[in-house]
C-alpha cells in the first residue's frame, strides 16, 4: 500500500481480530452463498445494466471468488480467483480459475489491459491491502473497462478488517469510493444502494472505469 495514502485511515484500520493464515480459514469447503437469492440477483442485475455478461462482455475476472460468481449470463470469457480450489473448480461460470491470497500478493498474474471488467463480490471487506488490489485491477482492466464491488451487511467478522465493522453500510460505501479515488486511473466512482426497497439482504455497489 502506498504509504503516502496510510495516513487517510486510522491506525489499526486494516487489521482483524484473527491474524491467523487465512489460508486455513479458507482450507474448509464452504459451498454456501453469502448474500440471500434477492442481493444475488441484484448483483446480476448490475452485471446486466455495466454491461458485463452475455457474448459481448469481452473478458471479465472475479476476484475473491467461489463457487458461484453472480452474473445472470455467463460473460464472454471468465476468470475467477479465490481461496478455496474445490469451490474456485465447482464454478460452472468459469473458464479459469487459480487460488490467489490477495492478502498475502496481491499481484494479479495476469497482463496489462487484459480484461473489460473486474468484479468483487461481497469480499472487497477482507482485503488488508485493498490500494495494492484495486491498483492491479486497475492495470489488468482496459480503458473504459470497469471494476464493480458489491457488498452487503454480512462477512466474517474475524476476517473483516476494523475499519470495516466499525462503521455502517453508508459509511462503507464511502470506503469503498475512498479505495477508488486513492488508486491512480479511475475515474469518479459511482456508489448506490441497489435494491433500499426490497425485503432482502441489502445490496450496496460500488464501481468506477478505468482511464485512458
Amino acid at each position: 500500500m502506498d504509504p503516502r495514502h496510510l495516513s487517510e485511515f486510522p491506525a489499526g484500520f486494516f487489521s482483524r481480530s484473527d491474524e491467523t493464515d487465512d489460508a486455513d480459514f479458507y482450507a474448509f469447503d464452504r459451498f454456501v452463498t453469502h448474500i440471500d437469492d434477492g442481493a444475488i440477483v441484484a448483483v446480476g442485475e448490475l452485471y446486466d445494466e455495466l454491461g458485463l455478461a452475455g457474448d459481448a462482455s469481452g473478458p471479465v475476472l472475479d476476484i475473491c471468488s467461489s463457487w458461484i460468481s453472480h452474473f445472470q449470463s455467463k460473460p464472454e470469457r471468465l476468470v475467477v480467483t479465490g481461496m478455496n480450489a474445490a469451490e474456485l473448480a465447482a464454478n460452472e461460470m468459469a473458464d479459469e480459475w487459480l487460488v490467489k491470497d490477495l492478502n498475502v500478493d496481491p499481484t494479479l498474474p495476469f497482463d496489462d489491459d487484459a480484461f473489460a471488467a473486474v468484479t468483487c463480490a461481497v469480499s472487497v471487506d477482507y482485503l488488508t491491502r485493498p490500494l495494492d488490489v484495486f491498483a492491479e485491477a486497475a492495470r489488468v482492466l482496459r480503458p473504459g473497462g470497469v471494476f464493480v464491488c458489491t457488498f452487503s451487511n454480512r462477512c466474517f467478522p474475524t476476517k473483516a478488517i476494523r475499519g470495516w465493522l466499525a462503521n455502517q453500510d453508508a459509511a462503507r460505501m464511502q470506503i469503498v469510493g475512498r479505495y477508488f479515488e486513492l488508486t491512480d486511473g479511475f475515474a469518479e466512482p459511482t456508489l448506490e444502494h441497489r435494491n433500499p426497497a426490497a425485503h432482502t439482504d441489502p445490496l450496496y455497489a460500488v464501481w468506477a472505469t478505468r482511464q485512458p
